[in-house]
């Protein structure tokens, strides 16, 4: 019984931390474009120009 005096509180704050990152991050605007985020995982990136050092020219 005496674990349990020590476990709530703990789960309590683990609940609350949760709940304070929540809306944290709602404030934050993490929600705004949940569609675009979706749609942006498909779209390849552009590939970066590899170049030799000192000449510029690309590989």
């Amino acid at each position: 019984m005496n674990a349990l005096l020590y476990l709530i509180p703990v789960a309590l704050g683990f609940g609350l931390a949760g709940l304070a990152a929540f809306l944290w991050t709602l404030r934050s605007g993490q929600y705004e474009d949940l569609e675009g985020a979706g749609a942006r995982i498909l779209l390849d990136d552009e590939p970066e120009a590899v170049t030799r050092e000192g000449d510029g020219r690309h590989v």
